[in-house]
């Protein structure tokens, strides 16, 4: 069994290599000292189980992980005990909150033991939507180009737009795919900020210049870039309401 560990404190990645050595099956192929470095080594050695700390730097777990096709199954090893720890108790392999014993060490890997390769897809999968709900990730979007991660602020977003099975996010500097709906952004992005005004497009308000009629009881918003976005008669009662006519 391949095993990377994610963490960017030395010493306890020292401590899980350290638990590891009572498990002859499992063999550590890869440390890692933060997401960026995660990302490449699962790529490369594609492990049965990642050691994962939610706060590093750069990008934190969440993020690595949404940004991994596949992810594997996955083990937090962490002291973010503020954040949905019920959530990590439901719904991932396992969480090991620091200090940890070898005790519950053991169980962690027990766990994961049992678990059959397609609940622990399942189980990933719903992890990565509850987290998603953290605080970190209304403040940014992260996205993959070309096998490079680029950190968007959300301060820099123009708006946002369906496209198929992803979200096109337009900024200052371009557009970026993100693997996500429309409906997902709406949840997580701050509602004093950015507003779906159509089922196929989110603004951020401050972009906003003019509202103008457009058919029947739609509108058209006018951006500081030139560009129009459609605004149904609901995303015009929303709109309205935060900018206070």
């Amino acid at each position: 069994m391949n095993v990377i560990i994610i963490d960017d404190e030395p010493l306890a990645r020292s401590i899980i290599k350290e638990f590891l050595v009572y498990y002859p099956e499992c063999t550590v192929v890869q440390e890692c000292n933060d997401g960026f470095e995660g990302i490449k080594a699962i790529m490369q050695y594609k492990p049965d189980i990642i050691f994962l700390d939610i706060q590093m730097p750069k990008i934190n777990g969440f993020e690595m992980l949404e940004l991994i096709e596949k992810p594997p199954a996955v083990i937090f090893t962490t002291a973010y005990e503020e954040y949905a720890i019920r959530a990590f108790e439901t719904h991932a392999v396992d969480y090991l909150l620091k200090p940890f014993s070898r005790e519950r060490f053991d169980k962690a890997i027990q766990k994961w033991k049992d678990q059959s390769t397609s609940n622990t897809t399942t189980v990933t999968a719903t992890l990565l939507e509850t987290a998603s709900q953290s605080p970190s990730q209304s403040q940014r979007i992260v996205v993959k180009i070309a096998g490079k991660i680029k950190i968007i602020p959300v301060h820099d977003i123009h708006f946002l737009e369906a496209a198929d099975d992803y979200v096109k996010v337009h900024t200052v500097e371009g557009s970026f795919l993100k693997n996500k709906t429309m409906n997902h952004f709406e949840k997580v992005l701050d509602a004093q900020q950015f507003v779906r005004t159509h089922r196929s497009f989110i603004v951020n308000i401050n972009q906003v210049t003019r509202i103008d009629p457009y058919e029947k009881d739609n509108h058209i918003a006018l951006l500081k870039t030139g560009q129009k976005i459609p605004v149904s008669k609901t995303g015009y009662g929303k709109l309205k309401m935060l900018l206070g006519i």
